[in-house]
């Protein structure tokens, strides 16, 4: 099969070898070149990436890869199968993501699960409510077909996380068609003047959101698999900050 991984970074870094994955410097429009291609290049939105993180190498990659099945990682994470010692041999290789893509036509990262949070109680407490609350609606003018899927989402406990995914071509193109539409309303419609150089990442992290959105509402056939991460999760600072945010006030 024709796969391509684009691997979204924003700074040198080991690439896998495998010509499965084609590295993409994030916000090249912004940065000193690194001796990746750029998403620059083309038709793009580099210049939007201080606020949609890896999107813009996903829009550059939609308008300018073409390949039967398109991915997204990072440079610090990557699909896995099998876990062995040297965490690089253990990243998904070529033939591994062609047998996968037989089973299904696509691949999505297994699900985090807040526990005593719902995806929308763990955003508002990390990030600013309105985010939401515009996207809402946003979908219930634009396409209200999408409302039902939203809610369930955001009810859940559980979801996709990282915008990391493997696609048949033509499911890309309808994802990020929809994806982008709504997100560049969002960003006509939502003032982040205010907001945090962290908060201001603001529609990378719904995007993170509107995948399972998108997935439920056009019942997406789908498989999940391991993330491999190549740095420290710090799983103790992340969850005493998580803990934090659910029990005590933040100030915005």
């Amino acid at each position: 099969m024709d796969i391509k991984f684009v691997v979204a970074t924003h700074k040198e870094y080991r690439i896998p070898s495998s010509s499965l994955y084609i590295p993409v410097q994030a916000g090249a429009a912004l940065h000193e070149p690194l001796p990746y291609i750029g998403d620059n290049t083309g038709d793009h939105i580099s210049e939007k990436n201080r606020n949609f993180c890896e999107l813009t190498c996903l829009y550059w990659a939609w308008k300018n890869l073409p390949a039967e099945y398109l991915g997204l990682c990072h440079y610090r994470r990557y699909f896995c199968l099998h876990r062995k010692k040297d965490p690089w041999v253990s990243v998904l290789t070529s033939e591994q993501a062609d047998t996968l893509m037989k089973k299904a036509p696509l691949l999505l990262p297994r699900k985090r699960n807040y526990f005593i949070e719902t995806n929308y109680t763990q955003y508002i407490h990390a990030h600013n409510e309105q985010d939401l609350t515009v996207t809402r609606a946003i979908l219930t003018e634009k396409c209200p077909e999408y409302l039902s899927a939203f809610d369930a989402v955001m009810r859940s406990t559980k979801g996709h996380r990282f915008n990391m995914f493997l696609m048949r071509r033509d499911l890309l193109d309808a994802y990020c068609n929809w994806l982008f539409s709504v997100l560049f309303v969002l960003e006509e419609r939502l003032d982040i003047s205010g907001y945090s150089d962290n908060d201001k990442r603001v529609f990378g992290f719904v995007a993170e959101r509107l995948l399972d959105v998108w997935v439920e509402t056009n019942h997406i056939e789908y498989q999940e698999c391991a993330v491999l991460h190549m740095e420290s999760q710090h799983w103790l600072k992340k969850g005493t900050a998580f803990l934090s945010r659910k029990f005590i006030p933040q100030k915005k």
